[in-house]
């Protein structure tokens, strides 16, 4: 991976490199370097708050969003992390079970609604985190202008597509996805 030239998969199962470095094997390199960055930058955020407050970096951002903006529904959490909503369910069910987030039933117009708000102890935890690393990468998305943005969501979405990725909507940064990723270990047996 960490290789100048980037050949074909036959060409690197016939171990051969491919003849004479072009613009597009740089381009590539540069992608796959820029992609390694802001994977470590994130990883290496999720580790900074799970040493420091015992919570994963998507747990962290959730919670921020929902101190600076007490009382948002799933729905508008959802648009506010730039998540699909079932995502960031999986985020505030962990966060209520730790403590660190309430859902109350709203009252008034809509009985139906649920708002989700950071208890005294999620407020404690925020006071002593370290930053989210999604929030440089929003204000880095920020910067680019819409145009780019569209025009980085559009050659992403056709990268995801050129790799057969499955169509479903993935959890949040470094959290296992619904149902799966963190296994209950059996006791062995003697």
């Amino acid at each position: 991976m960490g290789s100048k030239h980037m050949g074909t998969q036959a060409d690197a199962q016939a171990g051969e490199r491919p003849r004479g470095a072009s613009a597009a094997d740089r381009a590539t390199r540069d992608v796959l370097d820029a992609i390694r960055r802001i994977v470590r930058a994130l990883r290496e955020s999720s580790r900074a708050a799970e040493r420091s407050v015992g919570i994963g970096a998507a747990q962290l951002f959730v919670l921020q969003r929902i101190a600076a903006a007490p009382g948002l529904s799933l729905n508008e959490l959802a648009a506010r992390t730039f998540t699909h909503q079932s995502s960031v369910s999986v985020v505030v069910s962990r966060l209520v079970e730790r403590g660190l987030l309430t859902r109350t039933r709203g009252g008034g117009d809509d009985a139906r609604r649920i708002s989700i708000s950071a208890t005294p102890a999620g407020r404690a935890l925020l006071a002593r985190a370290p930053a989210a690393a999604q929030e440089r990468l929003l204000a880095g998305l920020g910067l680019m202008g819409a145009g780019s943005r569209r025009q980085l969501a559009e050659l992403l979405g056709r990268l995801v597509d050129s790799m057969a990725l499955p169509d479903r909507n993935p959890p949040m940064f470094f959290e296992p996805a619904p149902g799966g990723g963190r296994k209950k270990r059996r006791a062995r047996l003697a």
